[in-house]
């Protein structure tokens, strides 16, 4: 199948978000997809960008593919490192090598911006992902557990309390 890839545009914010709730549907995670049209305008295009994306066109269709990505840094090594947030194709375009495609041209931007890696979390039931990752080299990371804090952990903790220990 031919496709092209691009940079998005404050055009494309609805696709974004579009494309964002579909990968929220298929996660099974729809009811946490509360982003608005301004909050990835403001992320992807304010005045200090948070978030970058890239979309994948077929003719004559809206985006049907995303991949969405910040930069961390790794204090080891002084240097960037990029964290996909959100890979996602629409199905009826899954196995046409949009996907890989997606992701061939992060690593690309990956080693000229001269990130040590690209990072991301895979549901730990999403087969066919883990085995598309695993076929491209991917590899798990051991002996680290993925922590959060948000809610009301997150506001008592910045208002002075937790830390029981």
């Amino acid at each position: 199948m031919t496709f092209t890839l691009r940079d998005a545009t404050p055009a494309d914010v609805p696709d974004v978000l579009r494309l964002v709730r579909g990968l929220a549907e298929y996660e099974q995670l729809l009811h946490e997809a509360v982003a608005t049209d301004a909050d990835f305008r403001t992320a992807l295009f304010g005045p200090t960008p948070r978030a970058y994306a890239v979309l994948a066109e077929v003719a004559d269709k809206p985006p049907v593919g995303l991949a969405l990505w910040y930069y961390t840094f790794s204090t080891f090594t002084g240097r960037p490192d990029m964290f996909l947030e959100d890979l996602f194709v629409e199905p009826a375009f899954r196995g046409t090598g949009i996907g890989l495609g997606l992701l061939r041209h992060l690593a690309r931007r990956a080693v000229a911006e001269k990130c040590r890696r690209i990072e991301w979390r895979v549901l730990n039931w999403n087969q066919p992902s883990i085995d598309f990752y695993a076929r491209l080299g991917a590899t798990p990371m051991q002996d680290w557990h993925v922590r959060q804090l948000g809610g009301a952990a997150l506001a008592a903790l910045a208002q002075g309390g937790g830390g029981n220990g």
